[in-house]
């Protein structure tokens, strides 16, 4: 899994099988635990456990920030290179820097922020207060400064990599900040992954606004869920035992009902579920040449794609195609793009895991 040299991101199926109906009816079987897997089958099993414990924590401060956002000044922020930046992405990641260390203080944290921007608008006490109302109870109450070095363990200047391959966990704390700011529907993601020794081993996704395709469920599948909208989503994998989800609870103890998940098994271009980022366009890509695409999932023609209508940031694509909602997700390449591993370690391995090919 090489995510640091690789120019184009193309998430396609590859797990087999033959034609099937447009709706996703993709396999699954569920359990009721902690994790759905045998922990003598898991070898970093605890290192997952934390990783669902914060990544449950983290998406459950971006709810309480973002209820506050279009009302308390100082919420939305933006850096030097336009890109939405909120206290949120700064407390997540502080958040999650914080609980890591305590359990696994060798283990360095790869991520996307450090706390310059912070220090230069003061506003460290804000996010101290959104972490304070996450963070597992200690001995004694975290400080600013606490906040701003726990940002700065994963910032840019806090580690150097030898020719070795290194074990370090990578963190995007908000995936989609644009789709934070738009609305309760828009995707944003909390992703984190464990890197040991080169190979991805461990992942998890939190996605609060993920709603679940109640339309293209039967009567049957829908029978004893819970059927309230936005509850949210927690995907994870661990190498070699598949790809897992439940219905995200801010409560970081839940035994949800887990359900494994599975790339889509279409093997026929007109007969899939295709995603594009919301920056590009169907006629930019070189398939359009041969299928024009439609939204209307009825009434797709031999020389036709279904296109889904979905804001896809770099790891919302990897969530749409691991659990079976996307068939394929395509990105176009640009002649120069700087590929950064927290925007793609966590799906790689969820693809991976559910069967499919990145």
């Amino acid at each position: 899994m090489d995510i640091l040299r690789s120019h184009v991101s193309v998430v396609r199926l590859f797990h087999g099988g033959g034609t099937r109906s447009r709706s996703c009816s993709t396999r699954r079987f569920s359990v009721r635990a902690n994790l759905p897997f045998p922990q003598q089958n898991a070898k970093y099993y605890k290192e997952l456990e934390a990783a669902v414990d914060v990544v449950q924590r983290a998406c459950s401060l971006c709810v309480n920030v973002k209820s506050s956002l279009f009302s308390t000044d100082g919420k939305v922020l933006e850096k030097n290179d336009q890109t939405p930046v909120t206290v949120a992405d700064f407390g997540v990641q502080a958040l999650i820097s914080l609980e890591l260390n305590k359990l696994f203080p060798s283990i360095p944290l790869v991520a996307e922020e450090d706390s310059a921007f912070l220090r230069s608008r003061n506003l460290a006490g804000t996010v101290l207060d959104a972490v304070n109302a996450k963070a597992s109870s200690t001995c004694k109450p975290l400080t600013q400064d606490d906040v701003l070095d726990a940002i700065d363990r994963g910032g840019k200047d806090a580690f150097v990599f030898g020719s070795k391959p290194a074990t370090y966990w990578v963190l995007d704390p908000i995936d989609g900040t644009r789709g934070f700011l738009k609305g309760s529907e828009a995707l944003y993601v909390v992703g984190l992954a464990l890197v040991v020794e080169g190979e991805i081993v461990v992942g998890v996704m939190g996605c609060p606004n993920w709603q679940e395709d109640v339309l293209e469920k039967s009567s049957t599948e829908m029978e004893g869920r819970d059927a309230l909208p936005g509850s949210g989503t927690l995907m994870i994998a661990h190498l070699g035992c598949g790809t897992w989800t439940k219905r995200l609870n801010s409560n970081p103890k839940s035994s949800g009902g887990w359900t494994r998940r599975f790339v889509d098994g279409i093997d026929i271009v007109h007969k899939g579920r295709f995603c594009i980022p919301d920056s590009q366009t169907w006629e930019s890509l070189p398939l359009s040449s041969l299928f024009s695409a439609t939204n209307n999932a009825d009434d797709v023609g031999n020389s036709q794609i279904f296109l889904l209508a979905t804001c896809c940031g770099s790891l919302c694509k990897y969530l749409m195609v691991a659990s079976g909602r996307s068939s394929v997700f395509i990105l176009r390449a640009k002649e120069k793009t700087v590929i950064k591993a927290w925007d793609h370690a966590v799906g790689m391995i969820c693809i991976h895991e559910a069967g499919g090919k990145v």
